[in-house]
């Protein structure tokens, strides 16, 4: 992207301004997980109460930023996100924590990949992520097979998200013009 993504302009506010509104209508307890180099994005959390915390070094990774959110979040089942998910959608994320109930995740399988960056994961993948980051594994992909994850399936997605907007992030300068076009369509 070039720019750091969680401060891209979004409706008046950031990208993660966005992303930690719409979640704080169905979780209490918010955890941003930043990188060093994110100090001014992740300091300006548009009023929401969230605990900041940090990544020791920049660029660890999402292995190693899932296993600090989940160690510092109270609730025994979190959801986990990216922050370039301008269409995130609490009730979806909340459905997800619910369908983690028996299971280590709840990690949803979208156009054929797994989305383990809008997932929900209960305390009990903390051993799995940080034998992860012992053996040297930055993938999250690679976390799935090492629980007992319940894999989510578009069709049980869709009762909550019909288009999968959810799913939408933000890589690249087009993905950022198509979701702004996007956010400007009026709602089915």
């Amino acid at each position: 992207m070039g720019v750091d993504k969680a401060a891209l302009a979004w409706g008046g506010a950031t990208m993660l301004e966005r992303v930690l509104a719409e979640l704080a209508r169905s979780f209490d307890d918010l955890v941003v997980v930043a990188g060093p180099c994110q100090g001014a994005a992740a300091s300006s959390l548009c009023g929401v109460t969230a605990r900041l915390v940090w990544d020791s070094q920049a660029f660890e990774g999402p292995v190693t930023a899932l296993r600090l959110g989940l160690a510092t979040v109270h609730a025994e089942v979190a959801f986990a996100c990216a922050c370039d998910l301008p269409f995130v959608n609490a009730t979806l994320a909340f459905a997800l924590c619910e369908m983690a109930t028996d299971h280590d995740a709840a990690i949803p399988l979208v156009h054929g990949r797994l989305q383990g960056l809008h997932a929900a994961y209960r305390k009990s993948c903390l051993p799995a992520l940080e034998s992860m980051i012992g053996c040297g594994a930055r993938k999250l992909q690679d976390l799935a097979p090492l629980l007992d994850a319940r894999i989510v399936t578009e069709d049980e997605l869709r009762s909550h998200d019909p288009e999968l907007l959810s799913f939408l992030n933000v890589n690249t300068p087009e993905d950022y013009a198509q979701a702004l076009g996007l956010a400007k369509k009026p709602v089915r």
